[in-house]
């Protein structure tokens, strides 16, 4: 049976439930016999991510691997003996948290999903996986780091002791001790005073990398840097001239945030201007990808940032057998476009997908699908996914498991254009690095 929920808000499970101990005593007074409830042979699976808005560059890729799933899909999935048709329903959260909100109840109400799945930014991935764990839907999610993701659902970030482990939502990613650690690694192979300007925007992810006590300042203090934090700025903001103040103010030589892609752009069209040149630019998000950079021109060169997944990743597809490498010659070919970080995670997403419903016991009862998330132990293209609590904290240790992240500089290579590589893996030594750390000039 079916745990979705009714348009009425109640658990599809308890409403069948119900409905069928009344038919059974309807059944029994007239002696007729008791219906029997029509077996659907289609899976529906949800997903949401950002295809338009400031977060568009994540969801690039997103019609690629969901036109390729349904590819590999045609045929149906066989389960159990039985062939069951896949669909997949794609919806926009326009880079809205309430859009991402509202399309999920979709998803769950009207086109009563089977499995739901999001990606990109907490600003996407918190209210989608709000939304499941309120009507009781299997959540995957992937491609926002665990502490805004966990905490930033909270009904009280700020107190931990109120902190809850959830029931339907599970999510594999990396964290801000990866990112971090992955930062101060890559500065500590150029010669630098160690601070560190901080530009933090008021949302999900700047609150929690600039968290007191669970952000970047413990971390780069204990590390010997000293983090030059001017407060949050308002997302889309045109006028960073506080924050480069600040930084100069202090000789900040290195530079880091978690930015939108167009912010980061304002503000480092404004450092320029302004005379704040770092030897190390670090930020998350904002230049994940080679079109942010490509509209910085030549002031792109050697900026630097997490790398989630690249074509050097030694990780195959359980899917569709490719290498890391050949998915992103594939999407190069069938889009023109230059390979983007997204593409690895949300692939991956697709393969957990078809792992978790050949395990699960009952594909019509949605606790089954649950505890078969809960049990994962799948190799896939962005590596090994399990939920079994290593490497993060007990109190997320039943939602989260973390993937490998590595550090890597954007290099100018003429056209406009830019190449990702890697300039550190000691956080992932199996992840190759192809290039060494080079300060900006």
């Amino acid at each position: 049976m079916s745990t979705k929920k009714t348009k009425s808000g109640i658990s599809r499970r308890k409403f069948i439930a119900t409905s069928a101990a009344t038919g059974a005593v309807a059944a029994a007074a007239t002696h007729l016999p008791m219906p029997a409830i029509a077996q659907t042979h289609t899976i529906k699976i949800g997903y949401v991510s950002p295809q338009s808005g400031p977060l568009a560059a994540f969801g690039e890729s997103d019609n690629f691997n969901a036109d390729n799933f349904r590819a590999a899909m045609r045929n149906g999935l066989k389960l159990g003996g039985k062939t069951y048709n896949i669909e997949v329903i794609v919806k926009d959260s326009q880079s809205n948290p309430n859009r991402a909100a509202e399309v999920a109840k979709e998803l769950i109400v009207d086109d009563e999903v089977d499995l739901m799945m999001v990606a990109n930014t907490p600003e996407t991935t918190n209210p989608v996986a709000t939304q499941c764990e309120i009507e009781e839907v299997p959540c995957i999610s992937t491609n926002c780091p665990w502490q805004p993701w966990f905490i930033g659902q909270q009904g009280n970030p700020g107190d931990p002791g109120s902190w809850k482990p959830f029931d339907w939502a599970f999510h594999y990613f990396w964290g801000l001790e990866d990112v971090i650690a992955v930062f101060t690694n890559m500065w500590s192979q150029l010669d630098t005073n160690k601070v560190v300007g901080g530009a933090f925007p008021n949302d999900a992810d700047g609150n929690a990398w600039g968290d007191p006590n669970v952000g970047l300042p413990p971390a780069l203090k204990a590390k010997g840097y000293n983090l030059i934090d001017p407060g949050r700025y308002q997302n889309l903001t045109d006028d960073f001239t506080a924050q480069i103040t600040a930084f100069k103010n202090a000789d900040a030589e290195i530079m880091t945030g978690v930015m939108l892609p167009p912010d980061f752009t304002t503000f480092w069209t404004q450092a320029s201007q302004q005379g704040f040149r770092p030897k190390a630019a670090s930020v998350g998000k904002a230049i994940l990808f080679p079109v942010s950079v490509e509209a910085l021109g030549a002031a792109g060169n050697n900026l630097s940032s997490e790398v989630w997944w690249s074509p050097a990743h030694p990780y195959k597809s359980s899917l569709t057998g490719q290498s890391a490498k050949e998915l992103a010659d594939a999407y190069t070919k069938a889009t023109g476009k230059q390979w983007t970080q997204p593409i690895g995670f949300v692939h991956s997403l697709f393969e957990m997908a078809v792992d978790v419903l050949k395990r699960t016991e009952d594909v019509g009862d949605s606790v089954a699908i649950r505890d078969a998330i809960a049990s994962s132990n799948a190799d896939t293209i962005v590596g090994k996914v399990q939920w079994n609590g290593e490497g993060v904290p007990p109190f997320a240790a039943k939602n989260i498991t973390k993937t490998p992240l590595v550090g890597g500089q954007w290099r100018h290579v003429g056209g406009g254009k830019y190449d990702l590589v890697i300039t550190d893996n000691r956080t992932a030594p199996e992840i190759p690095v192809t290039s060494d750390m080079q300060a900006i000039s």
